[in-house]
């Protein structure tokens, strides 16, 4: 569903990404994990153009999504850190985008999420006003309102208390078993083992391992995910 082909991304004299070839495939979450500075924003960004590739190819659906920016339609993206138009309330922020999207949006999808998260009492408060807990439900709302086909999640339990994880977690697993494409980062290596099907984990710009997240742990001969991780960049650091 999203291809990726030697990949190249440099800022100035910085080479960030450094021949990166990847397929996401749907019916899948997969978990693109790294240290700071490894390059996996970078690549994120590249594939939702936010960032201009310096060479390389993407393709979303067998589309080259260079100078195309109508693949976006299929795409939700959640950003760890959501900046919505403060001054707007809840109910107008929803009503707004509804206006600028209309496609694939799901009503059904829309009150589970306004009923789950308890955002009823939200929903003519300001945006401004509103917690850093309550405003990450917001960002899930309208990433997930809108029915995507990939999805690119950032972070995305971060400020949620455990109730409201645990609805999101299911919500992103259901979308991998109706064969979307589900992409994420976390920091919460137990978040990724219990979510992932598969882990792409990038050093310095290259994929330095790839492979299910049980493939990963067994090969390094841990008993969980967060373990596994800390050996590879143990090896990888102290080689």
């Amino acid at each position: 569903m999203v291809k990726i082909k030697n990949l190249y991304k440099k800022f100035g004299k910085q080479e960030v990404l450094k021949g990166i070839n990847l397929e996401l495939k749907k019916g899948k979450v997969t978990a693109i994990l790294g240290p700071n500075g490894s390059g996996k924003t970078t690549l994120i960004k590249s594939i939702l153009g936010l960032v201009i590739p310096t060479d390389g190819e993407i393709y979303v659906k067998g589309e080259n999504v260079r100078d195309n920016w109508s693949y976006r339609k299929y795409i939700g993206y959640m950003p760890q850190i959501a900046v919505f138009p403060e001054n707007l309330t809840l109910k107008e922020l929803i009503n707004m985008l509804l206006d600028i999207r209309k496609e694939g949006y799901n009503p059904n999808i829309k009150d589970d999420f306004i009923k789950h998260f308890k955002l009823e009492e939200y929903m003519d408060k300001k945006l401004k006003n509103l917690s850093g807990g309550t405003k990450q439900k917001v960002s899930a709302l309208i990433t997930f309102m809108f029915d995507p086909e990939i999805y690119f999640l950032d972070e995305p339990t971060v400020g949620l208390d455990p109730i409201s994880s645990s609805f999101l977690k299911d919500k992103i697993r259901e979308q991998a078993e109706r064969d979307r494409l589900v992409v994420l980062t976390s920091h919460i290596m137990s978040e990724v083992e219990e979510l992932a099907d598969d882990i792409v984990f990038l050093l310095e710009g290259v994929i330095h391992v790839q492979g299910s997240v049980k493939e990963i742990i067994q090969s390094s001969g841990e008993k969980n995910l967060e373990r596994a991780i800390a050996k590879l960049m143990e090896k990888k650091y102290n080689a």
